[in-house]
Formats: C-alpha cells, structure tokens, sequence
C-alpha cells in the first residue's frame, strides 16, 4: 500500500571543491618551463526541482541524506580537475523549504522551478593561477573548499483550486470520486480519509483539480484529529468549498451548526505562508456551500430549510447527492468560473531558478571582536578570511604568507592595529589560532627564494626562537633576566 507523506527533514550536503595542484613544467630543452598546476574542480551542488510527476516526499522519507559529488584535483600540464557531479531531487509542486527553526527559505511552485540547498565548493586554485610579479614561480596551491551542509524541512502543501471541507463521512471523498477519474477509499466510517486526495475536474473548456481534505473537527486547528496535520493543504486552494452532511443522525449536529464550527477553526488557523508566497488567511477565502446527499428525503427537505440562511451569506449554495449525481452539472461549472476569476486575478509565475545567497550592502568583508575567552586576544569574523584560511596548507610555509598577503590587503591588519593589538596577541580565524606578527604584511616586497619559504616567516621565526632561547637561559640563571 502507498504511504502519504507531507513533511520531512532533509540533510544536504554539497561536494567539496578539488585541490589546487603545484606542478612545475619540466621538459627537456625547456629551461624554466615555470608554473603548470592546474585548478581543482568545483563540488556538485545540491538541487531541488519542482516535478509534476511527483506527488509525496515519500523518497526523502526513506533516503533522508543527500550529498553532491566532490571536485576532482588538479594537474600538471595546467588541466584542471572534473567538477563534481551535481544532485538533482525532484519535489513535488508546492513544496515549502524550511530551516530546521521553522523560517521559510523559499517556496517552490511551478513545474521546473529550482531552489539550490546546498551550494558546491569551490576548487582551489593552482600554483599557475597564483603567478606575480612577486612570485614568479609559486611552491603551493590554494585547498578545494568544503561544499555547503545544511539540515532543512520540506513541508507539502497541496497545490489545488478547489479545497474540500467538512466533518467526517460528509461526502467529500465520494464527490471528488465522480467529479473526477481519482477513486479515493469510501467507507461508512469517521475518518475513512487519511490523506488528501487530489482529483483533476473537466468543466466545458475549463480544467481545474480539487483536493478532499481530511476531515475535520471542532480543535482542528488546535490539533485535534487529523487538523494540524492537513489544515496546511488548504493553503493554496483559491475556493473553500463546505461540503455538508444533510442527513447525519449524530445529536446536536444540523448543516449550519457544522458550517459555523469549522468556519472557526478555519478563522483561528494561521497559515505559515503569507503575501507573495500564500494567500493569505483562511478566513478571506471564497465560499461554497454543497449540500449534500439530497437522495434521501429527509435530507432534502432539511437541505431545503437550510439554503436561505447560507444565501443570506453572500454564498453560493448547490444542492447535490454524490450517489444519485443529482446536482452535479451546476456545480462544476459554479466553481469553473470562480477557479477563473481567481486565475486572472492571479495570473501564474514562470519557472525560476533560484540561489538564496544574501549580501549585505557596503559590507567590508569581515569585522574584528575580542576574544572573550582569551585576554588580549581578537577573533576576525567573515566569509572571505575564513574562506581563505580553508584554502591554505599551513605545512607551506610559502602559501602561509600568502594568506598574510591576502589579509593584510583586505585591512585585517589596519583593524587590528586600530583595536590596539599586540604583537603576539592571539588572533583567531576560523578554526585556526594564530599569534599575530604585524610585521608579515602584503607592503613587504617577497624576495626570491626556493619554492615552498617564505623569508618574512623564516626571519619572524629566527627572532621568536632567539627570544625562547633567551628566556629559557634567563629561567636557569645562566644570565640576568634583565640582561640585554
């Protein structure tokens, strides 16, 4: 038997770029062949797109983690690494896409729409992508950057013209049964319907759909019975339809006690999508009232009784039996020309592709704090150092300096010097801990040296070393502490 499934949560990750490489051309009769290494791919990105073949994120359910394929690494000879193959998950129309919190990221209706979750690495440059003036023939290569990793919520929401409500064994089920080709379960009992079931109506030139929602009860919208779990299918609908039992035999219940009762849960229900992305509240809806099961003679004449005090409403009302299909004529064609009204006053949007990657203008690129946890010491926030803090291979004492380069020339220093830093004061970036040396700076010209060093750390190195040596003989009273 099919399961329904309307909402689950999803883990995403997008593949990791592919590594810089640091090559060297050698070739006979070919002196200082210079450079060659290549750029790593990019990682595969994580897509979501809207399907109308797919109607349940039943396969989510099942297979909740997705992941990009990774970058290749470069080469020599300056080929660059594979990009990484990219995944494609098919959702169905009306999928919402949540943050784990609740906050709605974007919402995915119409077929080919595409929303990125997970953003691919990218690949690190090679050392022929890194050539100046300064450094002719560079000894490293920048890292692939790990693919973006998110946890996220889907949540469906039934993409119909037409929403069905009403209590229990009203009738819903039976109608979308012979308004349309669908053949929903039909039992004599109370919630027969466990999930929506969706129906494609052909009225004259006019095709809409229309969705029987579970039924509901007085608390619905509090979470009682199957409310919380369906209300939201209503949502999209553009006309509200009452569907009502005229021959229920239950004490205290009459078509417009039933009417006024789930008028109020739909009242008090909030839909989570508003403006652009929903249509507003429950409450704004068109109406249509159908009375149904006018087969029976009781029920009739009560249907009778009843439809002036829903006309007095400004509501349509149709009088029909499911079983008999009496009354089904006129009631395809009423809710024809209200789908219609609503289309041209609502008229589709094309497929888009959409990446949520917001900027904030004028941002500088990053912002320094103090370290709270540790005296003197600073933390340097932004996506740019920290993206290139990733990139470096920290073995490399060559690449080191260049990712000193690269912050001196972003005004990391100036703003640390501003805050009044230290030289030897802990700056962390990421992940990673350094001890700050204003003296390595993108102004210091780098002079020609072998591969892989850098002589502004290999100078900064000497004079720490001669400093803990200094220290060490002063500890065994070997020298003065106050010695020069």
């Amino acid at each position: 038997m099919s399961k329904f499934v309307d909402r689950v949560e999803l883990h995403v990750r997008a593949g990791r770029g592919g590594h810089g490489c640091a090559s060297v051309r050698r070739e006979k009769f070919m002196p200082l062949g210079g450079p060659d290494g290549g750029n790593g791919g990019n990682g595969g990105d994580v897509i979501l797109e809207v399907d109308p073949n797919v109607h349940t994120l039943l396969d989510f359910h099942f297979h909740p983690h997705a992941k990009g394929g990774n970058g290749k690494p470069g080469e020599g000879s300056n080929r660059n690494g594979k990009q990484g193959e990219g995944l494609l998950l098919k959702v169905p129309d009306g999928t919402v896409v949540m943050s784990t919190d609740g906050e709605v990221i974007v919402d995915l209706m119409g077929a080919g729409t595409q929303f990125v979750a997970a953003q691919g690495g990218r690949g690190g440059l090679g050392n022929a992508a890194l050539v100046s003036k300064a450094r002719k023939a560079p000894g490293f290569a920048l890292l692939g950057e790990d693919g973006q990793e998110r946890d996220l919520v889907l949540e469906l929401k039934s993409v119909a013209d037409v929403g069905l409500v009403g209590f229990p064994s009203a009738g819903k089920s039976s109608l979308v049964s012979v308004l349309s080709a669908a053949k929903p379960k039909i039992a004599d009992y109370p919630f027969t319907t466990l999930v929506p079931n969706l129906g494609v109506v052909l009225s004259g030139d006019t095709t809409f759909t229309i969705a029987d929602v579970p039924g509901l009860i007085p608390g619905a919208s509090e979470g009682r019975g199957l409310g919380l779990d369906f209300l939201r299918h209503l949502e999209r609908c553009a006309v509200l339809a009452h569907v009502v039992d005229c021959a229920t035999l239950e004490p205290g219940r009459d078509p417009i006690s039933d009417v006024d009762a789930l008028e109020a849960e739909l009242a008090a229900y909030q839909p989570a999508l508003q403006g652009d992305a929903g249509l507003g509240d429950l409450a704004d809806r068109p109406r249509v009232v159908i009375l149904n099961k006018a087969d029976i003679p009781d029920a009739d004449e009560l249907a009778e009784f009843v439809l002036p005090e829903f006309e007095k409403r400004g509501w349509p009302v149709y009088k029909i039996s499911a079983v008999s299909r009496e009354g089904l004529r006129p009631l395809t064609f009423g809710l024809a020309e209200m789908v219609l009204a609503y289309r041209a006053a609502n008229p589709k949007a094309e497929p888009k592709r959409q990446i949520i990657r917001p900027v904030a203008k004028g941002d500088s690129g990053f912002r320094v704090i103090a370290d709270p946890e540790v005296e003197g010491g600073f933390i340097v926030i932004g996506e740019r150092p920290e993206r290139w803090v990733h990139q470096t291979q920290f073995e490399n004492d060559e690449a080191v300096g260049y990712l000193a380069d690269r912050l001196a020339r972003l005004g990391v220093e100036d703003e640390l010097v501003k805050l009044g830093a230290q030289p030897g004061a802990s700056v962390t970036i990421a992940d990673y801990c350094f001890d700050w040396e204003p003296s390595i700076s993108a102004g210091v010209e780098t002079l020609l040296t072998r591969r892989g060093v850098d002589p502004r750390l290999e100078q900064t190195e000497r004079i720490g070393a001669a400093e803990r040596k200094h220290a060490s003989r002063a500890r065994r009273g070997l020298i003065d502490g106050d010695d020069e």
